[in-house]
């Protein structure tokens, strides 16, 4: 697991800013809450995968956990995909041309293309009839005509998106950063993202923790969805 540094300041400034409150959730209505898990993918998560993470491998016990919970509680898991599409009507060629080699663009277009073995979803997560599995050709999953995550979610009625996943500084970020500005409201996991290094997972949590969702580890969320499913129940 990612060792967890979020300076003091930055804690204190959110809490602040939420009038004394550690943490901007109390109760969730789990109905309206989807927990999207980004790209845990074969060629991200496999030893010697052509994008290996290897502490993904660490990760899945807490991500299949915040499933089962979501899932029991009424709400909705998504699993995202990233996904090479050569026919996409928006190419993004800018990326595979300037960020990396020749060598690397061909591995990336053979790995992630639809079908291949290594774009297919780990066999470590629990995926259940009812979740929604959802193709992206960018980092984040909310960018218009390249995926239609949020035409999903606003046909579920979905308000709050939980993020696990990886990279947590990359496809993780990417899409809770857009999720905030289009509305919805973020919950990111300290223990359930993963990156390739502590230092670049770190950067991302203090970024989310000063302004773009609640950041929050498994043992807290878990309590969370439970405490608010029994309000729920009691009502």
């Amino acid at each position: 697991m990612h060792a967890i540094s979020i300076p003091q300041h930055v804690v204190e400034r959110g809490r602040k800013q939420r009038g004394g409150k550690e943490h901007i959730f109390d109760v969730l209505d789990i109905s309206k809450v989807a927990h999207v898990i980004v790209d845990l993918q074969k060629g991200f998560v496999a030893e010697g995968a052509p994008v290996e993470v290897p502490l993904t491998r660490e990760i899945f016990d807490n991500v299949n956990a915040i499933s089962q919970a979501v899932r029991d509680g009424g709400g909705l898991n998504v699993f995202l995909r990233y996904t090479y599409d050569p026919h996409e009507q928006l190419p993004w060629n800018v990326w595979f041309e300037n960020y990396m080699d020749d060598r690397q663009f061909a591995l990336m277009k053979e790995a992630f293309a639809r079908g291949a073995d290594d774009w297919q979803l780990s066999s470590e997560l629990d995926v259940a009839a009812g979740d929604l599995i959802v193709d992206k050709t960018r980092f984040s999953a909310l960018i218009p005509g390249t995926c239609d995550l949020d035409q999903q979610l606003k046909a579920h009625g979905i308000d709050t998106l939980i993020i696990t996943g990886t990279l947590t500084n990359c496809c993780c970020e990417s899409t809770a950063r857009d999720a905030l500005q289009m509305g919805y409201n973020v919950i990111f996991l300290t223990d359930a993202n993963a990156t390739l290094s502590d230092e670049e997972h770190n950067a991302t949590l203090i970024s989310m923790a000063a302004i773009f969702a609640d950041v929050v580890d498994t043992g807290h969320l878990l309590a969370l969805i439970d405490k608010s499913v029994k309000l729920k129940a009691a009502a």
